[in-house]
């Protein structure tokens, strides 16, 4: 396809591993490589085949992970039996998901102290202000991994097709970008497997996924769930949502 994207909000893939971990309900100091290796392979091709600009260390990270399943994979000699079971070719890779891991934590606290900090000084509130207002629904902000998993699934089940070079007319990101626009005039929210489900064609349901990584990169929508991996719905950029690195919190 020759339309390509560069996200801002594109993680690393150290976060596409914490996500795949996660997503499963997987045990992170006990990976089971092979299925976490083909799972982060699937990802790639998706992002490929969306022509997302992967960064290098997202390669980087695929061969390390294909050389851990090849040495897992490998029959271990008697000899050096004893050896190999205190050598666990997953333990570097546990090392730094973990270390990883709390570092997103703790600059989530940081993020959350200054958060604290700027209502310090705020003006004292009126009454009107103090009305209580009604509870609302807690949303979470949907990843990228997450608009990419429903994306893979919107795929299953449509016959496999040619990728044309050459984008129809009636199939263009930019009227795409116009037509969820003008559906969110109408609609508060949009669920994502609706729009996919709408689509006739799969690459019809291409372009529907690259307007919406387009419209988050504008900020015109913001993507988001009422869980962890639950339905992901759209809405316009005007309304409070937790982001994704308080989802685990929440």
């Amino acid at each position: 396809m020759t339309y390509k994207i560069k996200l801002e909000m594109f993680e690393g893939p150290l976060d596409l591993l914490l996500y795949l971990v996660k997503k499963d309900h997987l045990n992170i100091s006990d990976i089971p490589i092979a299925k976490v290796t083909e799972q982060y392979l699937q990802y790639m091709d998706i992002m490929r085949m969306l022509n997302l600009n992967i960064a290098g260390e997202f390669l980087v990270m695929a061969a390390t992970l294909m050389q851990i399943k090849s040495k897992m994979l490998l029959p271990i000699d008697k000899s050096q039996e004893a050896e190999a079971e205190q050598e666990d070719p997953r333990a570097e890779l546990v090392k730094r998901l973990l270390e990883y891991e709390k570092f997103k934590e703790i600059a989530q606290t940081l993020r959350e102290k200054e958060t604290d900090q700027r209502d310090v000084f705020k003006r004292p509130k009126s009454a009107q202000e103090e009305i209580p207002e009604e509870p609302q629904d807690v949303y979470f902000e949907a990843s990228l991994f997450d608009l990419i998993t429903a994306f893979s699934k919107a795929l299953e089940g449509i016959p496999k097709e040619v990728f044309y070079e050459v984008i129809k007319d009636e199939f263009t990101v930019e009227s795409k970008v116009h037509d969820i626009l003008h559906m969110l005039l109408l609609s508060q929210s949009l669920k994502l497997s609706d729009l996919f489900t709408k689509a006739k064609h799969k690459i019809e349901v291409v372009v529907t996924f690259l307007a919406i990584l387009e419209l988050i990169k504008m900020k015109e929508i913001v993507a988001r769930q009422k869980g962890l991996f639950q339905d992901i719905e759209i809405i316009r950029n005007k309304e409070n949502i937790i982001p994704y690195d308080r989802r685990d919190k929440a």
